[in-house]
């Protein structure tokens, strides 16, 4: 088999602080933070004369892990549109599974998080939704029923 599990997925962010809150606030755990001092990352990411700060944040259960990275040099581009629709092409979002739906949207809110669309059932399987958090990043989120 090449591939024993998915590691992370990374997410470019200018604002660290508020982006770990919106994913501590989710249920993940804050792994560490720092700045990235190992020179071969910019051999690995084809960028020269890197200046950064990482955050790895993971599920609970150690299954799966989100990067953040602020580029404090070279800046970050920003992608257009800023609010991309669900359509756009790319990385659109990242889908937790969550014990109950209407509590984790609660909480997000509180941070200024948004629904996307609305919360729906899909048969009697799931109720599923995409919540926007800080710098437009789109969770989806999942609640297994029965």
């Amino acid at each position: 088999m090449a591939i024993h599990r998915m590691d992370n997925v990374l997410i470019v962010v200018e604002d660290l602080d508020a982006v770990i809150a919106f994913f501590v606030e989710l249920g993940m755990e804050l792994e560490g933070r720092g700045p990235l001092d190992w020179p071969g990352a910019e051999r690995v990411i084809g960028l020269q004369d890197v200046r950064q700060d990482v955050a790895m944040l993971r599920v609970p259960n150690g299954q799966g892990r989100v990067e953040l990275a602020k580029f404090h040099r070279p800046k970050a581009v920003a992608p257009e549109p800023a609010h991309a629709p669900a359509n756009t092409l790319g990385l659109r979002r990242v889908m937790f599974a969550v014990d109950d739906i209407e509590d984790v949207v609660a909480r997000l809110r509180t941070l200024g998080a948004e629904l996307v669309g609305e919360i729906v059932r899909y048969e009697n399987v799931y109720r599923l939704c995409y919540v926007r958090g800080p710098e437009d990043i789109v969770v989806g989120l999942a609640e297994e029923l029965g």
